[in-house]
């Protein structure tokens, strides 16, 4: 199954779900960052929340930014989506192995650790909109429905799943986000609540073969689905050559020309994508005369 996003609503009922499969991009992700099952886990709900955020966007060019910021052994992940739902991520530490929990899943919670998330959205306005939370456990799909709860006062409930194989492969990943609308009815959130109750984790049902569609039906059992959009997400990194000239030019003067002294060559990798740029000794004093002016 080729990693897709559905957009759906109960028809009689004001519930709107976004979910999407993500395993595709979740297992580029780990090949770009040789991560471990824990790390690959924690990047990769991470990813499958932003994909579906970033899809929620209204503006066409706009972005936004997921941030977990535990003091867990994994470090800071940040993921960022654009408005098609393409995304792109990274962990500090992706080598980071923990026993695995109790019920034999990953310890992504202890991975994590303690912190808070932050949601930055870029929508075309002047100065970026900005939400933190604390988080609730670091399991990364609690986290996140705290931080509609809180920060946009939106009801919602999430789940985020990736199943790493015995070859440490992404065997599937995917996830869901239902939300409620302004004006829903007790009786409706009920029915909702027991369904969400007994439903089986993401990751059963996608090994299970179930197509998306079918997983939108599970969830919003008992109401009448109307499904508004289906479109392909995937791992895209927006780096280049330009990007990165920028980025030195902006460490200013006093930090390039150090560069420039003291090699050779300089290696920039870019985080998202593990792509290296080199710069010579001579680009490195161009962009530090450009600097100057």
């Amino acid at each position: 199954m080729s990693d897709i996003l559905i957009r759906a609503i109960a028809r009689d009922a004001g519930i709107q779900i976004a979910a999407a499969v993500t395993t595709g991009l979740v297992e580029r992700a780990r090949q770009i960052h040789d991560a471990s099952p824990l790390a690959a886990a924690a990047l990769g709900r991470t990813l499958t929340a932003t994909a579906i955020m970033g899809d929620q966007l209204k503006t066409e060019d706009g972005s936004v930014t997921v941030q977990v910021k535990g003091d867990g052994p994994l470090g800071s992940i940040v993921c960022v989506g654009e408005s098609d739902g393409y995304v792109r991520g990274y962990l500090q530490d992706p080598s980071v192995e923990l026993p695995l929990r109790a019920d034999g899943k990953l310890d992504v919670g202890g991975g994590v650790g303690r912190g808070y998330l932050m949601v930055i959205k870029d929508v075309g306005l002047k100065d970026p909109v900005t939400g933190t939370v604390a988080l609730v456990n670091g399991e990364i799909a609690e986290d996140l429905t705290r931080y509609f709860a809180e920060s946009e006062q939106i009801p919602s409930a999430c789940a985020l799943g990736v199943l790493v194989d015995t070859d440490r492969t992404i065997k599937a990943a995917g996830g869901w986000l239902v939300q409620l609308m302004p004006g829903v009815k007790d009786e409706h959130i009920d029915r909702l609540e027991a369904t969400l109750a007994k439903l089986p984790p993401m990751t059963v049902m996608l090994e299970q073969g179930m197509a998306l569609e079918q997983i939108v039906q599970t969830v919003l059992d008992g109401f009448e689905v109307g499904f508004l959009q289906t479109a392909p997400i995937g791992y895209r990194c927006a780096c280049a050559r330009s990007k990165v000239e920028r980025a030195l030019i902006s460490m200013g003067k006093t930090e390039l020309s150090k560069m420039a002294e003291e090699q050779e060559k300089s290696e920039v990798t870019c985080q998202f994508c593990d792509k290296i740029y080199t710069f010579t000794r001579q680009e490195l004093q161009q962009l530090l005369a450009q600097a100057e002016k």
